[in-house]
């Protein structure tokens, strides 16, 4: 596994029981792979950041994670609130329920909050669930991303139903063209799992399985 595959992988740990010891653990993997990222909940952006200093490592963080279901004025804030303690990117989750009601204008609010409060911070992904939608909603989650100035889509938290799968991220691809990039997460535990991913044109692999993925292993993780 090439060292241009780690530089795509967003090394990830999101679980509610997370502790100090496992976020240091996490960071050192980071730094000697050379991962994009390391994904973490808003409470250990603040430490990640000093651990990852002085690295091309970047901190990334999950807003109004994992529902979406917080107000587009609390993701704004959660957003600000990372990146002062040292977040360059932020993966928000959508307003699922609005996007299935087809509030389209909601959504993009939703969306554009995050972006807005990120713009010239912090990368902006947009998580759309997409084990939730219908083929027609993804296509709409990611338009109204483009619309509204996200830097990226995302399929999935890895806490609903499902993951990431090769023919969500090639839709992904096809409907938000080659400037915007697509995250690939949840479920990819291999080599071969994250390569399938990149050939349908993901950029980026959101996994906790970053070490067994750049050694050629398989992971049993969820995410």
């Amino acid at each position: 596994m090439t060292n241009n595959v780690a530089r795509m992988i967003d090394h990830t740990l999101l679980k509610a029981d997370t502790t100090k010891d496992q976020i240091e653990k996490i960071c050192a993997e980071a730094k000697e792979y050379n991962f994009a990222s390391v994904c973490v909940n808003p409470t250990w952006v603040k430490l990640s950041s000093e651990l990852l200093k002085g690295t091309e490592v970047k901190v990334c963080t999950v807003i109004g994670f994992p529902l979406g279901a917080s107000t587009p004025e609390t993701k704004a804030f959660e957003t600000k609130n990372a990146i002062e303690n040292g977040a360059t990117e932020v993966d928000m989750v959508i307003n699922i329920g609005a996007l299935k009601d087809g509030d389209n204008e909601l959504v993009e609010k939703d969306i554009r909050a995050v972006a807005d409060a990120a713009k010239g911070k912090a990368l902006t992904k947009v998580i759309i669930e997409t084990c939730l939608l219908t083929e027609e909603e993804k296509v709409r989650a990611c338009e109204l991303s483009v619309k509204a100035g996200a830097d990226f889509v995302k399929t999935s938290t890895g806490f609903s139903t499902g993951g990431a799968t090769v023919e969500d991220i090639a839709l992904m691809r096809k409907t938000v063209g080659p400037e915007i990039g697509v995250k690939a997460s949840g479920g990819v535990r291999s080599a071969e799992d994250a390569q399938k991913m990149i050939e349908a044109g993901a950029t980026r692999i959101g996994a906790s399985s970053g070490a067994a993925i750049v050694n050629g292993l398989t992971s049993d993780s969820d995410y």
